[in-house]
């Protein structure tokens, strides 16, 4: 595919970009589509800004963890469906070696001191960041009050009302629809000129996004296949009641219920391996949280670590193979956990790419953008409040934390630091602090 830039990108170049992505992508899942907007949008222009939100807007309806599936996307847009699968594995096999290692070294020292001191540090960083992300994307889509209006009501729907995030979804992508009737130039997106109007948005298109019936039905019979080989594996290989078989057909429902993020889902899966299925205690949940958070890649890699410690603990390979045990389980819940994400993508992106132009198609998803704004605004002040009052509301607030905060705020939106830089800045100072007050 031809890019914004007028120039093609090389498999190599795109396969050491996602490769570093995986390695950076902080700040959840809002730091994520920031630092791909920055770096594929406004700094090497392989996307333009209109399929960019084009893409974002269809991935948001999808279950599963959204800047996963972006990536997948504009591979899959950049070099087709092999460039949809390195960028969606890159993407997430960093943050699984990582958690794996961070895992070991929890379950056997139990010392998780320098990774709370990242957290710690990270925490008031990723408050910036998110912000940082909602004014990315805002300034972006807002450009008429009609979607502001849209943003703030998402906005205190989520934070005021409590109105879980699908409806959000579902009401503001019927408000684009019935928008692009009543007021049309409302919902259309424009940024820049010629290279983003449609036509030349069409014209781009390279023959594997456009819709082709064979290719779907065998996209679907794979899909089918990757999913049925594993698992008649593990059930002839362990049986239906062993661990790593029950853990393949658990994240494979979970995979299907992560509307709204990796915290909307987390409450069935603490539930689930907790208390149904007995793979870790509760405590180390709310570890596995923390080290979630502290890692690159999406929240919802915390099913690596529920993974990781079920094996271990259910000592699926005896108990002088813990490690293989863990790691083994941990690459279980990942597969089948991020395994829909690829189908929904390589499935139903060709028939989004046709929907470019279109307004009465693509309303609905410019609706989506706009709320998408407000529903990161409430996860940065959900954010903002959990670090500076760690405690609860009642209690006084970390004034180090609320300082941090207002520093990395700052240092983002005027020195422009970057992401990176400030994450690794935050983390180390967290250290330093933790060690500090022991």
């Amino acid at each position: 595919m031809t890019t914004a830039n007028g120039r093609a990108v090389s498999f190599k170049e795109a396969f050491f970009y996602w490769l570093k992505l995986g390695f950076i992508s902080f700040g959840g899942p809002a730091g994520q589509i920031s630092i791909m907007h920055h770096d594929l949008v406004e700094k090497k222009g392989w996307i333009t800004e209109k399929r960019f939100l084009h893409a974002l807007n269809y991935c948001m309806l999808l279950p599963g963890p959204e800047a996963q599936q972006l990536a997948i996307y504009i591979g899959w847009l950049l070099h087709r469906t092999w460039g949809g699968i390195v960028a969606g594995t890159l993407f997430v096999l960093p943050s699984l070696l990582i958690l794996c290692l961070l895992t070991w070294l929890y379950l056997t020292y139990g010392d998780i001191k320098l990774v709370s001191g990242l957290l710690y540090g990270a925490k008031p960083a990723v408050v910036a960041i998110v912000l940082y992300a909602a004014y990315d994307i805002g300034s972006c889509v807002l450009r008429h009050p009609a979607l502001w209006i849209l943003a703030l009501s998402a906005f205190l729907a989520v934070a005021v009302f409590k109105v879980p995030f699908p409806y959000v979804i579902l009401i503001a992508g019927l408000s684009g629809y019935a928008g692009s009737y009543l007021k049309p130039a409302a919902f259309e997106l424009k940024h820049g000129s010629g290279a983003d109007d449609a036509s030349a948005e069409l014209s781009a298109r390279s023959d594997h996004t456009f819709f082709n019936a064979r290719h779907f039905f065998r996209l679907c019979l794979a899909g089918l296949l990757l999913w049925v080989i594993p698992m008649t594996v593990l059930v002839l290989a362990y049986g239906w009641q062993s661990t790593l078989t029950q853990m393949a057909l658990f994240f494979s429902k979970a995979a299907l219920l992560t509307f709204g993020g990796a915290y909307a889902v987390l409450p069935y899966v603490n539930e689930a391996a907790v208390q149904t299925y007995g793979w870790l205690t509760a405590a180390q949940m709310i570890d596995g949280l923390a080290l979630g958070e502290s890692t690159p890649g999406p929240l919802i890699m915390i099913v690596a670590f529920v993974g990781f410690v079920g094996g271990w603990t259910q000592q699926v390979f005896g108990s002088d193979s813990l490690l293989l045990a863990g790691f083994v389980a941990a690459s279980v819940a990942t597969f089948f956990t991020f395994l829909p994400s690829f189908l929904f993508i390589f499935i139903g992106a060709p028939f989004i790419e046709s929907t470019q132009g279109n307004v009465r198609l693509s309303a609905p998803l410019t609706g989506i953008t706009a709320a998408v704004v407000g529903v990161i605004l409430n996860l940065a002040l959900f954010f903002a409040i959990h670090v500076i009052w760690p405690v609860g509301l009642t209690a006084e607030p970390d004034l180090l934390a609320l300082f941090a905060t207002i520093l990395a705020t700052y240092m983002l939106f005027r020195w422009d630091i970057g992401i990176l830089r400030l994450l690794l800045l935050f983390a180390s100072a967290g250290v330093i602090t933790r060690y500090l007050m022991v």
